[in-house]
């Protein structure tokens, strides 16, 4: 297949070249898919995006007139992908349907103990020899309450390393399916007991801005929140000012509700900068990480290798099992395209 793939980072080369084995004549570009680079696309078979790259309507036509069959991401999450617009135009889509749990629950794990051990102010009080002890108070996470909202690959790994602190884990999915060893509860009540709450949960249109101003008033004063999952789960607004009125103690975030053109790049020398997340950035009880959860070296290779699989079984006109994320009337839309080639 004759491939372009967008928004790679220099770190991401070796395990995309190294998993391809020439198989594939993919070209590697660090811009974004956008209107302005959706020509570098012209004369492919397939592009390979990321969540930051814009997948609309506008683009997903443009590709299609272009002879793009197929787009792959290289992400769980595929809320950034118009689906609906790929089937409209014979576009098959598919994406890594999970990889290393434990890089995301770890990261989470990460975020919960440097906010409730004030790591990062103690390390920057440490390099200018400033060794006072004030306003590093935490608490033991041991006898807390964690709530783990999407009880997924990740969610489940989540609650493990919560468990091994010794923490009571309650959980809350829509899908009652999933088997769990956590506590069922419903989400109001997840939302009242936990004195630590993680999101671990896709973005769609029942998700969006699901923590806000009326599910936050249900938490317990001071409350932990930790989110590795998509920023637009967070009414980021309404989280500021709970974190203003000391309503939420402590905000972890690994994405943002605004990151798209923001994150995975250098924005140190803008003269403007987001004044939202700005504000966030400057409030004590907060700690922000560029969207780097699954950044390890065991995830990007399961990423990689999911990634050129999918391609490899489209150059062999198969189905790409679970990493279709394709619409529901995708399937028909698409079958006599790969029936033609």
């Amino acid at each position: 297949m004759k491939v372009v793939a967008y928004s790679i980072q220099a770190f991401e080369k070796e395990f995309l070249i190294k998993a391809n084995q020439k198989k594939h004549e993919i070209t590697l570009i660090s811009n974004a898919l956008t209107e302005e680079t959706v020509g570098f696309a012209a004369g492919k078979d397939a592009v390979i995006v990321f969540t930051n790259d814009d997948v609309s309507k506008n683009i997903i036509e443009k590709l299609a007139g272009f002879g793009v069959r197929f787009i792959t991401t290289r992400s769980v999450g595929t809320d950034h992908i118009d689906k609906q617009a790929a089937a409209q135009n014979g576009i098959k889509v598919a994406n890594v349907p999970e990889y290393s749990p434990q890089a995301i629950a770890e990261h989470t794990l990460a975020l919960a103990l440097s906010l409730n051990r004030r790591i990062t102010i103690a390390d920057k009080h440490s390099h200018v020899f400033n060794f006072k002890q004030d306003n590093l108070i935490g608490f033991n996470l041991n006898g807390k309450t964690a709530g783990i909202i999407g009880l997924g690959h990740i969610g489940a790994v989540t609650a493990d390393l919560f468990k091994g602190f010794g923490c009571r884990i309650l959980g809350y999915d829509v899908d009652q399916t999933i088997a769990t060893q956590t506590e069922r509860v419903s989400l109001d009540e997840l939302l009242m007991q936990s004195d630590v709450i993680s999101l671990n949960i896709p973005l769609n249109e029942q998700t969006r801005h699901l923590i806000n101003d009326s599910t936050i008033a249900l938490m317990k004063d001071g409350v932990m929140l930790i989110n590795i999952a998509r920023g637009a789960i967070l009414n980021t607004a309404h989280v500021l000012d709970a974190l203003n009125n000391g309503k939420i103690g402590y905000l972890g975030i690994d994405v943002y509700e605004h990151e798209r053109g923001l994150f995975f790049e250098d924005h140190e020398q803008d003269s403007h900068k987001d004044e939202l997340l700005t504000q966030l950035l400057n409030h004590p009880n907060v700690l922000v990480t560029p969207h780097q959860g699954y950044l390890t070296r065991e995830a990007l290779q399961e990423i990689a290798a999911q990634t050129i699989k999918n391609l490899d079984l489209w150059q062999q006109l198969k189905c790409v099992g679970n990493a279709c994320v394709c619409a529901k009337n995708c399937s028909a839309a698409t079958k006599d395209v790969v029936n033609k080639n």
